[in-house]
């Protein structure tokens, strides 16, 4: 069944303190983070040790005002039996012992604050740090004593394990516990509340007395299983190893937890790009540049140094923390609220893996939106694939703080630009930060999903052959709007019109526009997974498990990558959303007028959402729960819609321009509809069909279908799909079995009911598709084989196509998309109706006619003669002047 959102969506959600990342909850040294394992029988809750010291009290009550705790997992004495409890720190100092001994007591925990029984440690506590920061903790000036010098490890902890060689009979707990102060202030915070948030910098006092007093209330505590120590005693280590190994473990698990609940740890962007060129790939690809250029090759480390710097995110949390204010306040203003579905799943799956955001690409505002959820949700953001032209004055600048990395739209020839951006996926890979890219290229101007482009999807695939140590995860993401920023921008450019340039000034005039305006709802929805080794062990069942040489490239691997954009495809439309304004427009754009009485229009869209719930495309697809009358107040209330009253009723109407708009929303659904359509084509010029021939036509057809939507099926279950839905026909009265001959032979009803109206309307999204599959068959069938290559074919039949439009009924904007005609060439290819001969020309024979009688039975008669009119035939050069004879 299709799944459906809350009735009342709440606004953009606020900056939360949560860190319930899968990644999030990273394993502990032995178990993870977010859990542990069961509570063995026998175990129950540790006693409650005496109260902390007077001086612990004192400290902990002026502390106490400007620290409001959030504990992990919610009941950490899971963690804990009857045996003696020591904490450890990431960091030494006073302020994390008086956070750490209040979570102990909320918890029912034993106070980090009183000696472990027997003092092993020596200094009448039960704990330890990992390190001491550079000036320790702001209340560190409040304690007595001097600091100590840096140490390479922590002295209480070898002491501690030395307690444990001694005396066979000690057996401690270690529990490590990470704190967090100010992980995310919340929207009254003030802007140095951004500022002084938790990051992977060393501070000093003052400023961690600034964080706690600006971000205090906003702490995060996080227990994880213990470690066993005995279990470390008994590997029979030296001690100086034993204590370094424990230690390693413990800040390689710190490390975990900060990267999920704060970020990646990026150091500093020259970093980065040290180590790209360093890379021996782009050493030698420095050393090929210069022999090209015969220029010196400093010059040609200079070059790819530039090209580093060009390409490299700078990212910088407090950058981030603070868009994430700004976008709040943005998306409150313009957005109705954001739903967001199936995130639960990517945080089960995600841990462990390198994430790979690949999201569907209609707007700008998709990148920010996906990476101010996701941190809003306590995932870390991804590094994001920006094209150059984004690269603006400031805007670049932020943009690349926020962690985009920007490359050049064409990279075809320059040898030395490809490696050194192939060598920064690969760091971004091998270091274990997530990435996201639209693998459609540009933003789809039409609302389908593009052909893929497999440039970022082979740099990644590559990247992981060759250090195949962290498993990749690729993470289809759909994002539907009710309403583009970009429309009118579309319109001009579906006109004819040249793409704008992008601006600083074109983005800053803009921006009052944009904040003035109503975009509706918008909603993403995360798909299933695609995990890459899946897509290994389907494509590429020779490859060893070993890393493979840069240099090297096998025959499976451009088909694992082709394999694996197409599939990103299909899951991304399997985890569509349908919103109010893409049922307006299917139902409004089926009419000539685009208008429809009212009750049509409510009766057209009940049945949309009947076919969604009656055949569901996927489990992930989600459907608007409002009533037709809801989702027609929502179409006049954010201006698509408008209401003509009329004594005999209103009639709901959208004027030209609005139109042409409409269709990308239509568009952003109809594969889901793609059953339901075909059956409805088929009785547009046909009064009766059999049930069989409905099936042997819909498996005929349906390779160029799935070719075109992304369709996940195979033509058996697309046969399945139009059995079920000819049951939904036949139910709501469409459709009426008369016959059980072959198969059954169902009729439709006869002039203009409105069930003929409703069945006309279900098909007219599809029908345009027909029309241009004639249209290439026609031109070719006029020109005859042997006389057109492929791209000639693709122009004339974009030029029919046009001319069409032009004289007839308007078509919609992709009706004449040169990429559409590729796709249908591409696929008679495949199915060998089309081949090409020794002049690459496209020769066919006797089965393409056949296909082309079957197209018949769908085209109206006066329809396909005006196909066939203005096909046109290629301009074939004048024959040469034959020499006059002697």
């Amino acid at each position: 069944m299709p799944q459906q959102p809350d009735q009342s969506p709440l606004p953009f959600p606020e900056a939360s303190g949560r860190a319930d990342a899968p990644a999030a909850q990273s394993a502990a040294p032995d178990a993870e983070a977010g859990g542990g394992p069961p509570r063995p029988p026998g175990r129950v809750r540790a006693p409650r040790t005496p109260r902390p010291p007077l001086w612990a009290r004192l400290l902990g009550r002026l502390l106490a005002p400007w620290i409001g705790l959030k504990i992990e997992p919610p009941e950490p004495e899971q963690f804990v039996d009857r045996r003696p409890v020591c904490y450890v720190l990431e960091d030494y100092g006073l302020s994390n012992a008086l956070i750490l001994d209040r979570a102990c007591r909320s918890a029912g925990m034993p106070s980090p604050l009183q000696p472990l029984p027997g003092d092993p440690l020596g200094r009448k506590r039960a704990y330890v740090a990992l390190s001491r920061r550079n000036a320790g903790s702001a209340l560190n000036a409040l304690a007595p004593g001097k600091r100590s010098p840096q140490k390479t490890h922590s002295e209480s902890l070898a002491r501690l394990l030395e307690a444990h060689r001694a005396d066979p009979a000690l057996d401690v707990q270690l529990l490590p516990v990470s704190i967090f102060v100010g992980r995310s202030p919340d929207k009254a915070s003030g802007w140095f509340s951004v500022l002084f948030s938790e990051n992977w910098a060393l501070v000093g006092r003052f400023r961690r007395l600034l964080a706690i007093l600006l971000n205090g209330r906003d702490t995060l505590v996080r227990f994880a299983a213990p470690v066993d120590l005995r279990a470390s005693i008994a590997e029979d280590l030296t001690p100086e190893r034993t204590v370094r190994k424990v230690s390693r473990v413990l800040r390689t698990h710190f490390n975990r937890i900060r990267e999920a609940v704060i970020g990646p740890d990026l150091s500093t962007r020259r970093l980065l790009v040290d180590k790209v060129l360093s890379a021996s790939a782009v050493k030698d690809a420095i050393a090929d540049q210069a022999r090209r250029d015969d220029s010196k090759p400093e010059d040609a480390w200079k070059k790819a140094y530039g090209y580093a710097y060009e390409i490299a995110a700078d990212y910088s949390h407090p950058v981030v923390r603070s868009a994430s204010f700004l976008l709040t306040t943005v998306w409150n203003r313009i957005f109705r609220g954001v739903l967001v579905h199936h995130l639960d799943a990517l945080k089960a799956a995600a841990p462990g893996h390198e994430i790979i955001y690949v999201p569907s690409h209609r707007s700008h505002m998709d990148y920010l939106l996906l990476s101010y959820l996701l941190y809003t949700k306590g995932i870390v953001p991804p590094h994001i694939v920006a094209g150059i032209n984004l690269n603006l004055p400031v805007i670049g600048t932020l943009l690349r703080k926020g962690g985009a990395f920007f490359i050049r739209r064409s990279i075809r020839g320059n040898a030395l630009y490809s490696t050194v951006l192939a060598e920064y996926v690969a760091q971004l890979v091998a270091g274990g930060y997530s990435i996201e890219y639209f693998v459609e290229g540009g933003r789809s101007r039409t609302g389908r999903l593009l052909a893929p482009k497999g440039g970022m999807v082979s740099m990644t695939v590559r990247a992981f052959l060759r250090q195949p140590t962290r498993p990749v995860l690729f993470q289809p993401v759909y994002i539907g709007y009710e309403k583009l920023m970009e429309g009118t921008s579309y319109l001009d450019e579906l006109s004819g019109k040249a793409k704008p340039k992008e601006s600083i000034w074109q983005l800053l005039l803009g921006i009052p526009k944009v904040l003035r305006s109503n975009y509706g709802q918008v909603v993403v929805n995360f798909g299933e997974a695609i995990p890459l080794a899946d897509m290994l062990a389907a494509h590429a069942s020779d490859w060893d498990g070993k890393p493979l040489p840069d240099e090297e490239r096998p025959d499976w691997l451009s088909r694992t990558v082709d394999a694996t954009a197409q599939r990103i495809q299909e899951h991304i439309n399997r985890a569509a959303d349908v919103n109010p304004i893409n049922l307006l427009a299917l139902a409004l754009l089926s009419t000539p007028k685009h208008a429809m009485g009212e009750a049509d229009l409510l009766a057209q869209i009940a049945l949309s959402k009947t076919l969604l719930t009656e055949v569901p495309y996927s489990d992930l697809v989600t459907v608007t729960p409002h009533a037709p009358a809801e989702i027609v107040a929502h179409g006049e209330e954010i201006g698509v819609l408008n209401r003509v009253a009329h004594p005999l009723g209103d009639v709901l109407r959208v004027d030209d321009d609005t139109a042409v708009l409409l269709s990308y929303f239509r568009n952003n659904v109809v594969h889901l509809y793609t059953a339901s359509a075909w059956i409805a084509c088929c009785f547009l010029h046909n009064r009766r069909m059999s049930h069989a021939n409905l099936l042997r036509l819909g498996r005929a057809v349906y390779p160029f279908l799935q070719g075109e939507l992304f369709l996940p099926w195979d033509a058996d279950a697309f046969a399945e799909r139009i059995d079920r839905t000819i049951a939904v026909f036949a139910r709501e009265g469409l459709l009426t079995l008369v016959s059980d001959d072959d198969g059954g032979i169902f009729q439709r009803n006869a002039g203009q009911t409105d069930e003929v109206f409703r069945l006309r309307a279900l098909g007219h999204p599809l029908q345009q598709a027909f029309e241009r599959y004639y249209i290439a068959i026609s031109v070719l069938a006029k020109n005859g084989p042997g006389t057109l290559g492929a791209g000639e074919l693709e122009s004339l039949c974009q030029l029919a196509a046009q001319r069409l439009s032009l004289l007839y009924a308007p078509a919609a904007p992709e009706f004449f998309d040169k990429s559409l005609f590729r796709g249908f060439i591409r696929k008679l290819r495949e199915l060998e109706l089309v081949r090409l001969d020794g002049n690459s020309k496209l020769t066919f024979d006797q089965r393409l006619d056949a296909w082309a009688r079957d197209a018949k039975i769908i085209l109206g008669r006066e329809l396909r003669h005006t196909i066939e009119k203005v096909s046109p035939e290629a301009v074939k050069p004048a024959p040469e002047p034959q020499p006059a004879a002697d």
